[in-house]
């Protein structure tokens, strides 16, 4: 693990109370570790989170580590991103899951007569 990414960890163990580590698949995130980055700058503020490597075994790139100030937002976030129905780990890491969330359906503009 290079120096600069083992004091990015103890910057963001320090700062941040909450943790959870996210295996990453067989292909990489892909486009997806985008999109969790602009779902945690939306409801998390973009100071508020931060992203290190979580390597297991010795393997920096097998894992990433979120850092959340809140354990609510840290919940969020794996109801949104992990395999939320039935939180699945591999040796202790979340799972992603591979399909988007139902999106809600606002009910219609009611009007009082």
């Amino acid at each position: 693990m290079a120096a600069s990414s083992r004091l990015m960890i103890t910057e963001a163990e320090r700062r941040f109370p909450a943790r959870i580590r996210i295996a990453v698949p067989p292909e990489g995130f892909g486009r997806q570790l985008d999109d969790m980055a602009a779902w945690l700058d939306a409801n998390c503020g973009a100071g508020n989170w931060a992203m290190t490597p979580a390597g297991l075994r010795g393997v920096v790139n097998d894992a990433l580590a979120i850092f959340f100030l809140d354990t609510a937002l840290a919940n969020a976030f794996v109801v949104r991103w992990c395999l939320g129905y039935r939180v699945e780990t591999y040796e202790g890491s979340f799972r992603l899951r591979e399909d988007e969330p139902t999106r809600r359906i606002p009910a219609p503009h009611h009007r009082t007569p």
